[in-house]
């Protein structure tokens, strides 16, 4: 325990996410021990992003406008919704440069256990979204996990109803993993994810 402002510093900084208490006070060190006009920059990226930054109006993603870059980007596909659960997933998805419609983000998945329900996360404004017929697929990549499931066996009861196509990403063995270390899960969504190669006949 220290005094103090240090003390604050290191407490405030094991609140942010992925940052556990030793982390905490080795980053409040370094900011103790960093120029005052480095942490001044560290604070003014901070203030500007709270002041500049929300989130697009259509589709959820961080902006700095009413709406997202990729909202604004004609080239785009409006036939094909990808439904994520955070900003950050975006980013992941772009990287593959193989995606090429537009997004919807949920903000979040259910999880009852943190008292997060449907009306919690941006169901609502996806189904206006679906509305008018232009949409024909929707891809729910919700993480693989219980609430990513939970989440996109939710949507797709709500959507089965409407016409549209709903998939959901593949998923299973990593590029360069060893069979022995796969969950059971994992293995059994590679099972039914397979597909015939070499068919040449």
């Amino acid at each position: 325990m220290y005094e103090g402002a240090v003390q604050d510093l290191i407490d405030e900084l094991g609140r942010l996410p992925g940052v556990g208490p030793k982390s905490a006070q080795r980053i409040a060190f370094h900011l103790l021990a960093t120029d005052n006009h480095e942490v001044k920059r560290l604070v003014d990226a901070l203030t500007e992003v709270k002041l500049r930054v929300r989130f697009c109006e259509l589709c959820g993603n961080v902006a700095e406008a009413e709406r997202c870059r990729i909202c604004l980007d004609p080239r785009r596909s409006d036939e094909v919704i990808c439904v994520v659960e955070e900003p950050k997933d975006v980013v992941a998805i772009e990287r593959t440069r193989e995606f090429r419609g537009r997004y919807h983000v949920l903000g979040g998945a259910i999880n009852p256990i943190e008292n997060v329900g449907p009306d919690d996360l941006r169901i609502s404004e996806l189904l206006a979204r679906l509305a008018d017929g232009t949409v024909q697929e929707v891809i729910l990549a919700t993480d693989p996990n219980v609430e990513g499931e939970a989440t996109a066996t939710y949507l797709s009861r709500l959507m089965g109803h409407m016409g549209i196509t709903v998939s959901r990403l593949a998923s299973g063995l990593p590029v360069g993993g060893d069979l022995e270390y796969a969950d059971e899960v994992t293995l059994g969504r590679a099972f039914e994810g397979r597909r015939v190669i070499g068919n040449d006949k």
